[in-house]
């Protein structure tokens, strides 16, 4: 069955760095964008970054461009979330997201990783 799992968060300082991971499996992983939200506690899931199937188009949540950065590589079936620079405020649960046909389009999700940015 489809499926989608995160690796990578983790507890880090102000100006640090993480790179988080999407894997995903029971599907033809090139064949979809992939996108990476996250939730903070008491606040609504955002969408920080997605790429296409071919990683030919790339779109970052405002307060984010510059620091991170998304990539794939289909042959790993895997996405990334290069997040430099973080902060306080990108303390969140990061979620991978794919929209897969199996008959109809459904919404996938990860279990999410837990991303938190303190001293």
């Amino acid at each position: 069955q489809v499926q989608l799992v995160e690796f990578g968060g983790g507890l880090v300082q102000p100006g640090g760095s993480l790179r988080l991971s999407c894997v995903g499996s029971g599907f033809t992983f090139s064949d979809y964008a992939v996108r990476w939200y996250r939730q903070a506690p008491g606040k609504e899931r955002e969408l920080v970054a997605g790429i296409t199937s071919t990683g030919g188009t790339i779109n970052y949540l405002e307060s984010v461009r510059g620091r991170f950065t998304i990539s794939r590589d289909n042959a790993k079936n895997t996405a990334y979330l290069q997040m430099n620079s973080l902060k306080s405020e990108d303390t969140a649960v990061y979620l991978c997201n794919a929209v897969i046909w199996d008959g109809r389009f459904r919404d996938y999700w990860g279990q999410g990783t837990q991303v938190t940015v303190s001293s």
